[in-house]
């Protein structure tokens, strides 16, 4: 497999964003207690040039790259510079609060940039297994995020309910990813949509592996009758990842629907629409 330079540049955001995420890691060993300031500002700066380099390698067509497995479009490029800078409103207001309770430290904004990548994957994503990479990056972030105050009985308590309930949902979803390349032989969005149309709609396996995929999803942003751990995580969590993690992953999430369900599914739409409507009605009327 080749890596020429001009299929790089699609993803040139996240590589950038990568890059900058391992640049702030190493400077922060570097940094005594009291310039902590400077992961700050390399870590705000990332996000905000992150912001321009989307802008500036955007394109108005949709491109699919590494033999299906990331796809960057118009609509994704919006995603990104939201979730880029709704992060970095996120990493502002959350200054103060970890400055007042001694955990102003590099490795919160870190472990910030790796869960912004996590989303900015899922938002690329054209295949299931880069679905859960970006996933799992993004819940591996947040896990340790949430643990961030190492005194703190009650984070630590939610950190390791949210890991266990994370892990199960990451089992599901990936038994949901297998059925549905059993079905179809495919773990790519467009060959997958076709041989759902090809095969039918009454493909059992297809309609478990689709329910599967859906549970573990819905596990993971917190979707009624699945939502249990979500009130003990916002309330263990520092007040700043509480803030981090009710902001940003929505959009990332919003993405995840659009690609897998839309891209993906479609043909399903039938199915999966009906699981939609409910989860979304008992997640506003029971979960809030």
């Amino acid at each position: 497999m080749q890596f020429e330079m001009p299929s790089l540049i699609p993803v040139l955001p996240e590589l950038f964003l990568l890059t900058m995420t391992c640049v702030v890691l190493v400077v922060d060993l570097f940094l005594k207690e009291e310039q902590r300031i400077v992961s700050y500002g390399m870590a705000q700066a990332s996000l905000l040039l992150a912001i321009a380099v989307v802008y500036l390698t955007g394109s108005r067509e949709a491109e699919v790259l590494f033999y299906g497995s990331i796809v960057r479009d118009p609509m994704g490029d919006v995603l990104k510079m939201a979730i880029y800078l709704i992060g970095a409103g996120a990493f502002l207001y959350s200054k103060d609060y970890l400055l007042d309770r001694n955990l102003f430290k590099g490795e919160f904004y870190v472990l910030g940039l790796f869960a912004v990548l996590g989303m900015t994957v899922m938002v690329s994503a054209n295949s299931f297994l880069t679905v859960y990479l970006g996933l799992e990056l993004l819940a591996l972030s947040l896990y340790a995020l949430v643990a961030f105050d190492r005194d703190s009985k009650i984070g630590s308590e939610a950190a390791m309910k949210y890991f266990v309930l994370g892990a199960l949902a990451s089992g599901m979803l990936l038994y949901g990813i297998s059925m549905i390349y059993g079905a179809t032989g495919s773990v790519e969005f467009q060959p997958v949509a076709g041989a759902v149309a090809q095969t039918g709609k009454d493909n059992m396996v297809l309609i478990f592996g689709l329910v599967f995929v859906v549970i573990g999803l819905a596990f993971k942003f917190g979707a009624v009758p699945l939502h249990m751990w979500v009130p003990d995580v916002y309330h263990g969590a520092p007040t700043a990842v509480t803030l981090f993690i009710g902001s940003t992953p929505k959009i990332a999430a919003f993405a995840l629907a659009m690609r897998l369900l839309v891209d993906g599914l479609e043909p399903l739409h039938a199915d999966w629409q009906g699981m939609l409507v409910i989860l979304a009605v008992l997640s506003m009327a029971i979960g809030n």
